[in-house]
């Protein structure tokens, strides 16, 4: 799991900033929430301009250089924070698997070139590159012998390096380590909650959501699903122009699904696609949904986090709704209050000792909580 997480000098993030998930506490309710003191389920509120979608992009800038998948350039435009003179743009992660600690830290120009990188298990640095310095890296790690480590004058992360050029031997613990460093980083996925299926991690390529639905064969489980949630609706599948269609059914008559799909429900069946692959063999590690419920009634809101409460992987939303703001769902260390500076949980945002029955929305909407 991710624990700690910290960028300088990315965006508008000019100093350095921190997003701690162990700053948690001994509540006794929504413990899933929680996972071995970890923030398992986390929800951030902040001002327009706080910077929220940027500390999405900020985490997922790991995904562009260290996986073969997608990774939307544009959201990348304008690395470096415009007040800072540094040249670099600065991330560090650390990870937590079981008692096992993986430290991955790099600096970079842009999106695409490395200034250094540094790779360290249990405090022991496994792979290393300073590009500023040499072109020959370090690596440690059993199978790598033989490698050629002369290439610093290349564009590659030396960590994608090591992970595409070697057998690694499986029986060493920090080769294994390495290996679910490697596999979180690939389940990461980062996706916003808008009618067009823009996202960054996880898969490949792109699929329309109705076509994906059909070809697994998913439509009544997304009728379900949409009357679930309180879209009332009957599906079903229209031949067009010799192409399988998603359509609503109003009593033998069809119109096509996203043509008078609202726009909620259009974000949900977003939402929709991307929960089958996160029930699918766990293979999904972490998650950021930004602006998760920006067209959603608040009813249906808790439902989402309901549903997202169920799954294996770690998960952090962005939203502005405060009516969701509840120990009902999650727990005051679960969630966050950012600004550009810094990003804390609830709890450390007061003095008053929180507890269930505390409505916590209350508190905020009266100005009781600051970061």
């Amino acid at each position: 799991m991710l624990t700690r997480f910290e960028v300088t000098n990315f965006k508008s993030f000019k100093e350095n900033f921190v997003f701690d998930f162990t700053n948690t506490s001994d509540y006794q309710f929504n413990p899933e929430c929680i996972k071995n003191g970890i923030v398992n389920k986390g929800m951030i509120y902040g001002a327009n301009g706080s910077g929220k979608s940027n500390l999405g992009f900020a985490i997922f800038d790991i995904v562009s250089r260290l996986t073969d998948k997608d990774c939307e350039k544009s959201f990348y435009k304008h690395y470096l924070n415009a007040f800072g003179k540094n040249k670099l743009a600065e991330f560090k992660y650390v990870f937590s698997f079981e008692k096992d600690i993986v430290e991955y830290s790099y600096g970079k120009y842009n999106i695409e070139i490395f200034a250094y990188e540094e790779l360290k298990i249990n405090n022991e640095t496994v792979i290393s590159l300073d590009r500023r310095v040499t072109k020959k890296a370090i690596v440690t790690l059993k199978g790598a012998e033989k490698l050629n480590t002369d290439v610093g004058d290349s564009d590659i992360s030396i960590v994608n390096y090591v992970k595409k050029n070697t057998i690694l031997k499986k029986s060493f613990k920090n080769n294994k380590l390495f290996n679910r460093f490697i596999k979180y980083i690939e389940g990461m996925l980062f996706f916003r909650a808008l009618d067009t299926n823009t996202y960054l991690g996880f898969e490949k390529g792109s699929s329309r959501i109705d076509v994906d639905i059909i070809e697994h064969g998913n439509v009544e489980n997304f009728e379900a699903f949409l009357n679930t949630a309180g879209v009332e609706c009957n599906l079903t599948v229209v031949d067009r122009n010799g192409e399988p269609d998603l359509a609503f059914s109003f009593d033998g008559n069809t119109i096509n699904f996203f043509e008078i799909a609202s726009t909620g429900t259009r974000s949900l069946s977003l939402f929709y696609f991307w929960l089958q692959r996160l029930k699918e063999n766990n293979q999904v590690s972490f998650v950021f949904i930004d602006e998760f419920d920006a067209f959603y009634h608040h009813e249906l809101s808790e439902f989402i986090i309901k549903e997202l409460k169920e799954i294996d992987a770690q998960v952090v939303l962005t939203t502005h709704n405060t009516s969701i703001m509840s120990n009902d769902l999650l727990r005051p260390d679960c969630y966050f209050l950012m600004n550009k500076e810094e990003i804390k949980p609830l709890n450390k945002c007061t003095e008053k000792e929180l507890r269930f029955a505390h409505n916590i929305e209350k508190i905020y909407r009266a100005d009781g909580f600051h970061v």
